[in-house]
């Protein structure tokens, strides 16, 4: 079992910056990629960013430029840092981590952009 916790969300104005971690524990030899989602109200869920066992990442065009994803294995932690942020940009912003044979998510975090 993988578990995964989001912490950093928040209020912020925009032009503003916030750093969103998601810390995994249990079973986190077997993650082979991790992603960020988001889902805005009256939206479906989208993908953000996600990162590789390789470390390669890629984004979504919305964010691309914006926000940078990256991970320590030595604390089993991901992160978004998430820059120049738009109101648009409001959402709940999950973690998910990819295994082989199996997935997991976090429990999301709010992110609150005011113009």
């Amino acid at each position: 079992q993988v578990q995964l916790v989001e912490s950093g969300g928040g209020l912020v104005r925009a032009g503003g910056s916030l750093r969103l971690s998601c810390a995994a524990s249990g079973s986190i030899f077997g993650i082979n990629a991790m992603g960020w989602y988001r889902q805005a109200p009256g939206k479906q869920r989208e993908l953000v960013a996600i990162i590789t066992s390789d470390t390669s990442t890629n984004y979504a065009a919305s964010v691309k430029g914006r926000f940078t994803i990256s991970r320590d294995n030595a604390k089993n932690t991901m992160y978004l840092q998430m820059d120049s942020l738009k109101p648009e940009d409001t959402a709940v912003y999950y973690c998910n981590a990819q295994g082989r044979l199996w997935s997991a998510w976090g429990q999301g975090t709010q992110v609150t952009v005011s113009s």
